[in-house]
């Protein structure tokens, strides 16, 4: 099983190899040329979206709450549902018609350089430790495999999808999200079927967690889309649905579209297809509960159920499925950090002069130095979920109002939006110490910052009369 992971590994790295032949401007790394079509848009949003919390995470959760993990992952489709038929069209024309090549470019354009600094530096942290959470899974699944342990996992998965990224960026990630969406889809449809005919039915599953709960209104819960509660099915929802549409990877790789009608399609059948995958781990979570009750940790539960529920063979294809959705998500993780600190930061207050050649190898180093943070991050970071809800609270707190309202209204000026983000990720920070991280009633800590923006840019809408 570890041989075909490591065969694995070495195949993505020479289709990566391959493509970064082609990749000779920043042009060519950032946006693809703008040739993407809708068929390869399509795979690699979906790749970039399946990742280490849609699977590893999200198992996790299925084995601790049931199936109402589905929510992680169906707010993502909500989310990408959203951008693919509003936001996503309306900037790639922008993005077209000023040749932009990053949501710092766009955010440049629409208020001034300090909101593309201010809001570069904020995510630039928690894409970070959105990195460290994809490198834990994959330190989760050669754990379960090879009995590796967290550091050498952590080490691995930062050594191939940074090699494979540097090559070609964009270009060279659609196509091996292409491979890997192909071995994904393959590996988890087949491993769900085998593994549930393995208990005999979906019945014996279901008696076998009853038997482990404590009463019939705990397993009615645990078997049902809402049983977690309403205010923790509000958190994911505020949390993740503005996440997947205002997400500076998946816009920057909108930007690589070669039209709106490839936008409009390949986003929205890459959410359709995560409102159906949604189902997947949940269930996968549930089975791991059923045969390993005691797990040490919740999110060993789907790479236990491959590596020890499976034939070797199939094991093997389930991992691999695995093992493609963190890489092609730290790849899309790579693409944030490396043009955010390239292009937001270095061209625009170290180098302004940087050519096209220069920016190509800046971004090629600031990926290697991405990459050895986000293994000292996941070695820090107590699990999977823990890290995303860091990344998404700083983006959807900072970056959905400044983005959205800017993109649909000339009104928003730069001075309030600079409070606006200030505002909104103090407030954020302050509610969630003081409660703990669990909010007041339905309003979770990220609902409350983005309140607090939207009345401040509001507020500076009607009453700011700034001298810009």
């Amino acid at each position: 099983m570890l041989t075909l992971l490591i065969i694995y590994a070495i195949l993505l790295l020479a289709v990566g190899a391959l493509i970064a032949r082609r990749v000779q401007t920043a042009d060519d790394f950032l946006v693809a040329r703008r040739r993407l079509g809708p068929g390869l848009l399509f795979a690699t949003l979906l790749a970039a979206n399946i990742g280490a919390g849609s699977t590893v995470g999200a198992a996790g959760l299925g084995y601790a709450f049931g199936l109402s993990a589905w929510w992680w992952v169906g707010s993502a489709g909500i989310g990408s549902l959203i951008l693919g038929v509003t936001v996503g069209p309306r900037i790639w024309r922008l993005a077209k018609q000023l040749n932009l090549y990053t949501v710092g470019d766009y955010l440049e354009h629409r208020y001034d350089r300090r909101v593309r600094v201010i809001i570069a530096s904020v995510l630039w942290v928690g894409t970070l430790v959105l990195l460290s959470g994809q490198l834990m899974a994959i330190s989760f699944i050669l754990d379960a495999v090879a009995g590796v342990g967290k550091t050498v996992g952590c080490l691995v998965g930062g050594v191939v999808v940074t090699l494979y990224f540097m090559a070609g960026g964009l270009l060279s990630s659609a196509w091996v999200n292409l491979v890997q969406l192909s071995v994904m889809v393959l590996g988890f449809v087949i491993a769900t079927v085998v593994a549930l005919s393995g208990f005999g039915s979906w019945r014996a599953v279901t008696e076998q967690v009853s038997a482990r709960l404590i009463d019939a209104e705990q397993v009615a819960a645990y078997l049902s889309l809402t049983g977690a509660g309403g205010s923790w099915i509000m958190r994911l929802i505020v949390l993740l649905v503005p996440a997947f549409i205002v997400s500076p990877g998946l816009l920057q790789k909108i930007y690589g579209a070669e039209g709106t009608r490839a936008v409009r399609l390949g986003v929205t059948a890459n959410a359709v297809c995560l409102l159906l995958f949604a189902f997947i781990p949940p269930l996968m979570g549930i089975m791991a509960r059923a045969h390993f009750p005691h797990l040490d940790h919740q999110e060993l539960a789907l790479p236990m159920v491959m590596a020890r529920l499976l034939p070797h063979w199939l094991g093997g294809l389930a991992l691999a499925a695995v093992l493609s959705a963190e890489l092609s998500t730290c790849d899309a993780i790579l693409f944030m950090l490396s043009t955010s600190l390239s292009t937001d930061l270095y061209k625009t207050c170290i180098n302004p002069q940087a050519d096209a050649q220069k920016l190509l190898r800046v971004n090629r180093i600031i990926a290697l130095l991405a990459g050895g943070l986000g293994v000292v991050f996941a070695l820090g970071l107590p699990s999977i979920i823990a890290a995303l809800t860091i990344f998404y609270g700083l983006l959807v707190v900072s970056l959905c109002v400044p983005l959205v309202g800017g993109l649909y209204s000339r009104r928003p000026k730069t001075s309030p939006v600079i409070f606006a983000i200030m505002s909104a990720v103090g407030v954020t920070l302050v509610v969630y110490f003081l409660t703990e991280g669990r909010g007041t009633g339905w309003l979770a800590p990220e609902a409350w910052g983005i309140l607090v923006s939207v009345v401040v840019v509001g507020v500076g809408v009607g009453l700011w009369r700034p001298h810009e």
